[in-house]
């Protein structure tokens, strides 16, 4: 079986599109590949060093998310990034190998200084990706999946195995990008869904609260009335639609330009199909408050099962740069 490998920040409740970018998909696979998922919590550090407060919190929440959405622990591999410090050892040697000019070109790092108005890029920020590229390699996972703002990081990480393997010894495999199917999801203001710009709808959020936050979605602004011919190719909420209602989207859009749908009418038909969708997730989550302990369990489990492939990857990692073994 294909061995696969993909993680998450923890950095605080998830949202929708953490569902509908990756964790629907991760369920999925499930079925047909070698599933490793890690709650990167040394990549959350990348930019929240000023305030760690929450972070050993939130990858608790995250771990509790991922259980009540349906990730399969005894199934897949899962582990706290942190508790295998192979991944920080493997970084320091690919570090070796990979030229600045990769990452002062990466157009993640760019967009992300942008929306968080980062004004001084530390090392650790600059690196992400070569940690990135050693969570992926230390398993010698062969499929990343991604959406395709995240390719560029694939591609790194390709040509980080590449160095290595062409500095010191064939050692890595190249990984490939595996395209999550369903396309990234804006948050409610058009932007990037993200925490920091305060524009996500959290798959906690009570059926209210989603209605509320719906209701916010751009339309077209010509369409005053009710009953005025709108353009769903400039409406936001039309995209929602198109995610979380894709058997009736064309039906909604001719009635939307014909004048027949009224916005609000929409909003509120898309919100209650959100919550719907949701009521199973939320009902999990709520039976799993109190059960840290056990979910602590599996993690270290996950982290007993992940370590046995890091160890002997880092053996053939330094056995190929020459370091000293004793």
């Amino acid at each position: 079986m294909v061995r696969l490998l993909s993680g998450m920040r923890p950095t605080g409740r998830l949202h929708l599109g953490h569902l509908v970018g990756a964790l629907e998909n991760w369920i999925s696979l499930q079925d047909t590949y070698d599933c490793f998922f890690a709650i990167a919590d040394w990549h959350a550090l990348t930019t929240a060093s000023a305030d760690t407060s929450q972070l050993s919190g939130n990858t608790m929440e995250m771990a509790q998310s991922w259980r009540a959405i349906g990730i399969d622990f005894s199934r897949s591999t899962v582990f706290v990034q942190s508790h295998l410090p192979e991944h920080a050892e493997l970084h320091l040697l690919l570090s070796m190998v990979t030229p600045m000019s990769w990452l002062e070109r990466d157009p993640t790092l760019k967009a992300m200084v942008e929306d968080m108005h980062i004004k001084s890029v530390s090392y650790g920020l600059m690196g992400y990706p070569v940690l990135q590229a050693a969570d992926i390699l230390l398993y010698k996972a062969k499929a990343v999946p991604v959406g395709v703002d995240q390719l560029p990081h694939i591609e790194l990480a390709r040509e980080v195995a590449r160095s290595f393997n062409r500095t010191f010894k064939e050692t890595f495999p190249e990984p490939a990008a595996l395209l999550t199917p369903t396309p990234k999801l804006n948050g409610i203001d058009g932007r990037k869904m993200s925490k920091s710009l305060g524009n996500c709808v959290y798959l906690d959020d009570a059926p209210v609260e989603i209605e509320a936050k719906i209701i916010k979605l751009f339309t077209d602004p010509a369409k005053v009335h009710k009953d005025d011919p709108g353009n769903p190719d400039i409406c936001h909420l039309q995209d929602y639609h198109k995610v979380f209602r894709p058997f009736d989207a064309d039906e909604h859009d001719r009635a939307c330009r014909a004048g027949r749908l009224g916005c609000v009418q929409h909003k509120k038909l898309v919100a209650a199909t959100i919550s719907d969708r949701l009521a199973g997730y939320r009902e999990r989550k709520a039976g799993l408050a109190g059960r840290e302990a056990e979910t602590a369990a599996m993690l270290a489990a996950g982290a007993g099962r992940a370590r046995e492939v890091a160890r002997a990857t880092m053996e053939q990692a330094r056995a190929a740069a020459g370091i000293f073994s004793g």
